[in-house]
């Protein structure tokens, strides 16, 4: 138990200082080492290296490079065109659009930050520009950013998977009927807001102009088709999914696109390496804390903390999802999975929980505290594109948040909404 507070207290005092997140980890594994007697500080450097010396794990700086050339060259401007042919004609028609264009570019990027910044550029000040409260058209964005950890290729699932031993594949599929069903929940509050604010706006194309849109739609559309269905049918892996991913969005974004020459690429590659590297040191210092959290028994102390809840297996899930919420409002997704996602599988497990059905619900957990305040980095990223205050921002997302909250304990009483759907896929 001492371990426990140990690194509970450890995360209480740094996060609030404002320390980078690597470097509270790496400070909490020094509490631990002290707490167990251990005094080699190499060990925390040996394991950071060690953890991330992963195949899988090669899938993440793929597809954030993958997100970044679709945003410069072009693909995720086709897709808002797209969602706007499909929807733009209904009474707040581009609400519905920013959904829709959410569920579509989670599949190329996998990442809720690229989504809200590729997508908010955008929708927003379009939004905005047709009469839309500022507000209400940030959260619809920074709402339906959620839905891209959820749906593959998925960058959390592939954390998730990779740390837990859990199948990357199998997160992947799981993730598609759950994020569709994310989008038509909040596709029901826009219909909700949209009469409650008077929203009358309608886009509608000709023939021609739909056609024409649809045409240079199409490249951007069939990458996720092809990641998913090469994946599903056993063409490629995730990681080679990834790489696939990049190169098939650098030669649409430059020879069929024609929106960045080689040398735009190569600036867009700088920038993929630079949220790499963000992302990677994450990992590292989680991992290298992860094996001192095992060798301290937290995982032991834990189960047997919640081992009388194990014989009710909702009443358990209902106490992880509360404790993973507010862990979600405090600290980033990438370590709250690998911190507690060697912890929290074995004890769902130990429940009669399907694990990969729990990989779910928790990736969602932890992606809507993107959109929670204290420290939600898509809330911040949102006042940005914006101009809003951050107090104005919560206020416009708070309501979808709630929608995605709901959403969540749905899938808590009824897993089946998840399973079904994920062996009819996986056959």
């Amino acid at each position: 138990m001492t371990a426990v507070l140990a690194f509970l207290g450890s995360l209480a005092v740094l996060l609030p200082l404002g320390v980078p997140i690597c470097f509270v980890l790496v400070c909490c594994g020094i509490v631990l080492m002290h707490v167990v007697g251990m005094t080699d500080f190499v060990i925390i450097a040996q394991n950071m290296v060690s953890g991330t010396n992963n195949f899988a794990l090669m899938a993440i700086p793929f597809f954030m490079l993958a997100g970044e050339i679709m945003g410069a060259g072009g693909l995720s401007r086709r897709i808002v065109d797209f969602a706007n042919v499909v929807v733009g004609r209904v009474r707040g028609g581009l609400g519905y659009a920013a959904i829709l264009a959410s569920m579509l570019f989670a599949g190329l990027s996998g990442s809720a930050v690229a989504d809200a910044a590729a997508l908010g550029g955008i929708l927003i000040p379009l939004m905005v520009r047709n009469g839309y409260r500022a507000d209400r058209a940030t959260g619809v964005i920074c709402a339906g950013s959620v839905i891209a950890p959820i749906i593959p290729p998925s960058i959390p699932m592939i954390v998730l998977a990779t740390a837990t031993g859990l199948s990357v594949s199998r997160c992947f599929m799981a993730g598609i009927a759950p994020g569709i069903i994310l989008g038509v929940m909040l596709m029901c509050g826009w219909w909700y807001f949209v009469r409650k604010d008077g929203y009358e706006d309608t886009r509608t194309y000709s023939r021609a102009e739909a056609i024409k849109i649809l045409k240079e739609s199409l490249p951007a559309l069939f990458m996720p088709v092809l990641i998913v269905g090469g994946i599903r049918l056993g063409v490629f892996t995730p990681t080679e999914a990834g790489a696939f991913a990049t190169v098939y969005a650098a030669i649409i974004s430059v020879f069929v696109y024609k929106e960045i020459d080689l040398k735009g690429l190569l600036d867009v590659c700088v920038a993929g390496t630079v949220s790499t590297g963000v992302t990677m040191i994450i990992v590292a210092a989680a991992t290298g804390v992860g094996w001192l959290i095992t060798i301290a028994q937290i995982p032991t102390m834990v189960v047997q903390i919640l081992s009388p809840l194990v014989a009710h297996p909702l009443v358990l899930l209902l106490s992880i999802n509360l404790f993973l919420f507010i862990m979600g409002m405090v600290m980033d997704l990438t370590p709250n999975i690998l911190i507690f996602g060697p912890i929290l599988i074995p004890l769902v497990k130990a429940a009669g929980i399907d694990p990969i059905v729990f990989a779910v619900i928790m990736v969602l957990n932890l992606t809507i505290g993107l959109i929670t305040p204290p420290v939600g980095i898509v809330i911040y990223l949102g006042c940005g594109i914006s101009g809003l205050d951050f107090k104005s921002c919560v206020k416009g997302i708070l309501p979808f948040c709630l929608i995605e909250i709901a959403t969540l304990f749905l899938f808590c009483f009824f897993p089946d909404i998840i399973r079904v759907p994920l062996n009819f896929i996986t056959g």
